[in-house]
């Protein structure tokens, strides 16, 4: 039975492979050697992938085993920023009616009610002939404390106090309404006057360490005409240059004019006209006239008329090297006084030039009569040197020669410092 099978068995091979002729015929040569060609491109093709994924496991597996085992704690959220209620109605000075965000998160939040402060140093040295001069070889001249600060959207506020060797002072506290109906600019307080352009400086923003004769002899010195009051100023549209009109009145307490009764006030008024000459230079011209009792008695008074011209050169590309300021001011005083009325005069011309990028180097004449007693003449010259290290310092040398109308003649150097720190907002222009 079993050689039976496998006869069986073999025959049915045999027929099988009788009717398939690729199983019965061995294929051509041609056939075999495509068939060796494809299965060697299978082989490379298998290789090169092969490769690349094992480069890519290797890949993967770095990166698992450098990943953190547990994921990482959330950042802490910053708190959420405070709201500052803004004063209804606040949209007719153009500003919002809803909440203003105060940007800053709670640093911020703890100074929004704080006004932007400075303190200036003004350290001052003497050396030389004074003629009879008081001024000590070293002082701390002045130290100036300001505030100042946004008050609304309709007000703001600056306030400069004064710390002197023998004193302690306030030099201006204002406050400004710009948005006064009609265009007037407004101020109320005490404050510098719009006299010519010298006695509205403070000490820190002259370009010498002093004042010029024509100020100590006829507008009053270092506190000049400073006075409680009131002011006001509005620009004068026209076609052909900038033009402001200021009128003030003041109690008429001030080292020019003294008021023996409370009505007894004191007026002021300044136009000031303003025009760019080109795209460098400009031209700024100002005439100023004021009134007010004096303390000769209570039938005697005082007029100031003064006249300012201002020339300005700075140079687009090269104004961080190279500047230019020409000023003068002519000043005629009328006092009024027993023995008769006094007529004098008073002028000072500066040169303030920028050669390098920190240096100035300046000059300044000076030629005045007493306010009191026309017939004493000053006259005097100062050359200066100025390095500014930085905009909050600087470092001044002054050569004063000063021939007083009484016989004595100065010659003197002078020597200043000045350092300020904090936020100081800018003077005007």
């Amino acid at each position: 039975m079993r050689s039976i099978s496998f006869a069986l068995f073999f025959g049915f091979i045999f027929l099988v492979g009788s009717r398939d002729p690729a199983f019965a015929q061995t294929p051509p040569a041609s056939d075999r050697e495509e068939l060796a060609r494809l299965r060697s491109d299978l082989e490379a093709l298998r290789g090169e992938y092969a490769e690349r994924i094992a480069a890519l496991e290797q890949r993967l597996s770095a990166l698992q085993a450098a990943a953190p085992t547990a994921p990482p704690s959330p950042a802490p959220s910053a708190p959420a920023a405070p709201e500052v209620q803004v004063p209804a109605g606040a949209a007719g000075a153009g500003g919002p009616t809803g909440t203003l965000p105060v940007y800053g998160g709670v640093t911020a939040a703890s100074k929004v009610f704080n006004p932007d402060i400075a303190v200036i140093g003004d350290f001052l040295g003497a050396a030389g002939d004074g003629a009879g001069s008081t001024q000590p070889s070293l002082q701390l001249h002045e130290a100036e404390a300001s505030f100042q600060a946004v008050v609304d959207p309709y007000a703001r506020a600056d306030f400069f106090l004064t710390f002197g060797p023998d004193e302690v002072g306030v030099e201006e506290a204002y406050v400004t309404f710009p948005t006064v109906p009609g265009g007037l600019l407004t101020k109320i307080g005490k404050m510098r006057t719009a006299f010519g352009k010298v006695d509205g400086m403070h000490n820190h923003t002259l370009p010498w360490t002093d004042r010029p004769l024509v100020t100590d002899n006829l507008v009053g010195g270092e506190e000049g005409l400073a006075d409680s009051g009131i002011s006001i100023a509005r620009l004068i549209p026209n076609p052909w240059f900038f033009l402001e009109a200021t009128a003030q009145v003041y109690a008429g307490d001030s080292a020019v004019f003294q008021s023996p009764e409370r009505s007894d006030l004191a007026y002021l008024g300044h136009l000031r006209g303003y025009q760019d000459l080109s795209d460098s230079t400009n031209l700024d011209l100002g005439g100023s006239i004021a009134y007010g009792h004096n303390d000769s008695g209570p039938d005697f008074t005082t007029r100031l008329l003064g006249v300012d011209a201002t020339f300005r050169y700075r140079p687009l590309r090269r104004a961080i090297y190279r500047q230019l300021l020409a000023r003068t001011e002519l000043v005629w005083s009328r006092r009024e006084q027993p023995g008769g009325t006094q007529n004098a005069f008073g002028t000072y011309f500066e040169l303030d030039y920028k050669f390098a990028r920190r240096w100035f180097a300046g000059a300044r004449f000076d030629y005045s009569e007493r306010a009191e007693d026309a017939s004493i003449k000053d006259k005097g010259g100062s050359l200066l040197l100025t390095w500014w290290p930085s905009e909050f310092s600087q470092i001044r040398a002054q050569y004063r020669h000063t021939r007083y109308g009484e016989g004595g003649t100065a010659n003197e150097l002078l020597f200043q410092f000045l350092f300020s720190i904090g936020a100081h907002g800018a003077h005007p222009f």
